[in-house]
C-alpha cells in the first residue's frame, strides 16, 4: 500500500487537514487514520488466511515495523497475528 498523508488527502478535497477530519468523520463514523487502519487491517486477514508469511503481510499492507504490525493487529482483533493464523490454518 501506498502511504498517504492527511495533508494530500485533504488538498485533493479542497479542504484545511482539520476540516477534512471533521467532514470525514461524520460521513464515515471514523478517523480517516482509523478507517485506513481498519482497511489494513482487513486486507491483512485475507492474506494471513492465504498462507502469506506475517512478516511479507506487514510489510505489504503499509506497516514498517513487525512490532508495531503485531501490537496493532492483536489490540483490534484480540488475537496476534500468529495466532490469527494458527486459527486459520486448523479450519
Amino acid at each position: 500500500m501506498n502511504k498517504l498523508e492527511l495533508d494530500d488527502l485533504a488538498n485533493a478535497a479542497f479542504l484545511s487537514r482539520f476540516h477534512y477530519v471533521r467532514v470525514f468523520k461524520r460521513m464515515y463514523g471514523l478517523t480517516p487514520r482509523v478507517y485506513l487502519r481498519n482497511l489494513r487491517l482487513n486486507k491483512a486477514k485475507d492474506l494471513i488466511k492465504n498462507g502469506i508469511s506475517i512478516t511479507t503481510v506487514c510489510f505489504d499492507i503499509g506497516y514498517e515495523s513487525p512490532s508495531t504490525f503485531s501490537s496493532v493487529f492483536k489490540k483490534c482483533t484480540g488475537y496476534s497475528p500468529k495466532e490469527y493464523q494458527q486459527l486459520h490454518s486448523a479450519i
